[in-house]
């Protein structure tokens, strides 16, 4: 079989390569705005919003005041930038108490103000804030009913936007009439600023009657007071030509696609080739898996359609639909079907994270897997197809000693996946 842990180590030297290429220290400080004659404030949402702030602040040559909101465990320390933490993936009162802070921050602003906006992945469920006639626990249901679903997050961000205050650009509507200036690390499957976060300050085209058909399609289970609201005018969320959004400007600083070419970069230079599939694959995780390793089977075999040795990396945002009541994201799903179907294929190896260092709802970004993988777990008297179908590839992996656990990374520009072909 091939040597585990020099294998690890290279798919982690792959990983760091990514995330150095989304540091907010390094993308920041080259896409600052002008400086405004008034004041300016700094507001954010997302699981590496803390660290961007961090880097703002050091970049920032001027006065500022602000406040950001992250995932428990991932802040960072700030001087003039409030930092508050509140819980992912599923909402709680403390984002709902950090949703009415920046709607207060950036109230009472002048033409001559400038809000910087720090969002990045994992704002949606950071920034909870439902509209009259919904309760904070109608919209953590709304969150749990669209997590099982298999629902890819464009869709999901589509719904959320239209059952939320601060979504959907109304963040930004309300700094009317600030400049604002919004930084964007993508975690997107194609990178559209308004799907990141959900877009509280980027509008997009999306209707109450898409988030409807997205509701039916999935045979989502929503509370009856979110269908309400869907059903009603109050849902719409405002359009890009609003005339609110005029002066403002978003930029895409970091994504999948050019953390993708750092880990193929890293991998070149350790001696393997690389080759990136795509930086917006979607789809079921199990299902993705068999793709993937039948491509991976195809190249170990056959030298086709690329020759071995080769690294094979993809991106984007894969989804489970949850069946079973295990632990586990979405990154150590698509292994553990992985792994099944490479069972003893001496030659591959492979390795799934989440950017941001968390997979899931778990401590862990990911996992390791080889063709050795499925029989060590039968040593140990585990059916690694029972664990998939319970949807509880964490503990499968966790048994062996296979699990990834580097902690928050400071960014979250999507998953990375890596095939090594020997």
């Amino acid at each position: 079989m091939c040597d585990v842990m020099q294998d690890k180590e290279f798919f982690v030297k792959l990983f760091q390569a990514a995330v150095e290429a989304a540091d907010p220290e390094r993308t920041i400080a080259a896409h600052l705005p002008e400086k405004p004659r008034g004041r300016t404030i700094v507001i954010g949402a997302g699981k590496g919003s803390a660290q961007m702030a961090s880097a703002f602040e050091k970049a920032w040559d001027g006065p500022l005041e602000g406040v950001v909101v992250t995932r428990y465990g991932f802040g960072a320390p700030c001087e003039r930038i409030e930092i508050i933490e509140a819980s992912h993936p599923v909402p709680d009162a403390a984002g709902l108490i950090a949703s009415k802070r920046l709607l207060e921050t950036v109230s009472g602003l002048t033409e001559d103000d400038l809000v910087v906006a720090l969002i990045s992945g994992g704002g949606s469920a950071l920034l909870p804030s439902p509209p009259d006639g919904m309760t904070l626990e109608d919209e953590i249901a709304v969150n749990k009913a669209l997590l099982a679903s298999g629902a890819p997050i464009s869709a999901m961000n589509a719904v959320r936007k239209h059952l939320s205050t601060i979504k959907g650009g109304r963040l930004a509507a309300a700094a009317h009439p600030a400049r604002v200036f919004s930084l964007i690390v993508s975690d997107i499957p194609g990178d559209n600023p308004a799907f990141v976060a959900s877009g509280p300050t980027v509008a997009d085209e999306t209707t109450r009657e898409d988030a409807l058909r997205i509701v039916e399609r999935y045979n989502l289970d929503l509370p009856a007071a979110a269908l309400k609201h869907l059903q009603s005018t109050a849902a719409d969320a405002p359009k890009p030509s609003d005339t609110k959004f005029a002066t403002h400007e978003h930029r895409v600083i970091a994504s999948a696609a050019v953390s993708l070419e750092a880990s193929a970069k890293a991998a070149r230079a350790l001696g393997i080739e690389a080759v990136v599939l795509s930086d917006a694959i979607e789809g079921e995780a199990r299902e993705v898996a068999h793709v993937h390793s039948a491509l991976a089977k195809q190249v170990l075999n056959k030298n086709q359609p690329f020759t071995k040795p080769v690294v094979i990396l993809s991106g984007g945002e894969t989804t489970v639909t949850v069946r079973g009541k295990g632990r586990g994201g979405r990154n150590s799903e698509f292994l553990l079907s992985l792994a099944i179907d490479i069972d003893g294929y001496d030659g591959l190896s492979a390795f799934a994270a989440d950017t941001d260092g968390i997979d899931g709802s778990e401590d862990n970004a990911g996992a390791f897997a080889d063709g050795s993988t499925i029989a060590r777990l039968l040593e140990k008297g585990l059916d690694a197809s029972a664990y998939l179908n319970g949807n509880d590839a964490w503990s499968a992996f966790n048994t062996i000693d296979d699990l990834y656990v580097p902690g928050p990374t400071g960014t979250n520009v999507n998953d990375l996946r890596a095939i090594l072909v020997r």
